[in-house]
């Protein structure tokens, strides 16, 4: 199955996680919160690309900022759509005119899309001159690797290529949440590359820390010594 059919297949589940307070953790805490500090204000249109159940969405329609979602999930459009304007359709051709919006965030979202480059280069398109593309995603490190234990000071060890463009597949199941995480490891590169051939220009790159909130459990503190989101923010000259 392609990734956009696995994350529709399991929409319900992946939403049920998402909004609730005992699943999703690191993203709440301190994976969102880091990656709106990194987002220009308001503007004049706000495109969530990849929206999923609307999370990034909902963060910015309380900053002020008018939003769009997209996602091609039927479902997760759905739920979106209950706190933003949502629309199905494929990243890598927006249903959008060139220039339509001055901002475009995609939050995890890019790792989860079939074709990387045309979903950026897509983004491109709908930006207006001097508008910014803001990502986040599982840090190509991170998720190039794995730690042999959940100690704090578990070697953290890649054990394949961190070069090569990898299927995942990671099954997560505890506390009643069950799911299968589908998305594609790629380098670092990987993401510049795309940023180069749509025509945007690199502003700033952040890998945030985990902050206390999250670090309650000490299985949690090995994530003090590798990152575990990049974050990108990109401008159209």
């Amino acid at each position: 199955m392609s990734l956009r059919e696995v994350w529709d297949a399991q929409a319900d589940d992946w939403i049920r996680f998402a909004t609730d307070p005992a699943g999703d953790e690191a993203n709440p805490l301190y994976n969102l919160p880091r990656f709106l500090e990194l987002l220009p204000p308001p503007g004049r249109r706000t495109l969530d690309l990849g929206c999923g159940e609307g999370r990034l969405g909902r963060a910015l329609r309380d900053r002020g900022h008018h939003v769009v979602g997209v996602d091609s999930s039927p479902r997760m459009a759905q739920a979106a759509r209950e706190s933003i304007a949502t629309l199905v359709a494929d990243a890598a051709a927006l249903p959008f005119d060139d220039g339509s919006f001055d901002l475009v965030g995609a939050f995890m979202s890019l790792q989860d899309f079939d074709d990387l480059d045309a979903a950026v280069c897509e983004a491109a398109r709908v930006l207006e001159r001097g508008g910014r593309f803001g990502f986040a995603v599982q840090h190509p490190l991170a998720s190039a690797g794995t730690f042999e234990s959940r100690q704090p000071d578990s070697p953290f060890v890649v054990a394949g290529s961190y070069l090569a463009h990898l299927r995942h597949d990671n099954q997560l199941d505890r506390d009643g949440f069950r799911f299968t995480f589908s998305f594609v490891h790629r380098p670092l590169e990987s993401y510049a590359r795309a940023l180069e051939a749509a025509g945007l220009l690199i502003e700033a790159v952040r890998e945030p820390e985990p902050v206390a909130g999250y670090l309650t459990h000490e299985s949690r503190r090995r994530w003090l010594r590798i990152p575990l989101f990049l974050h990108v923010r990109a401008v159209k000259p």
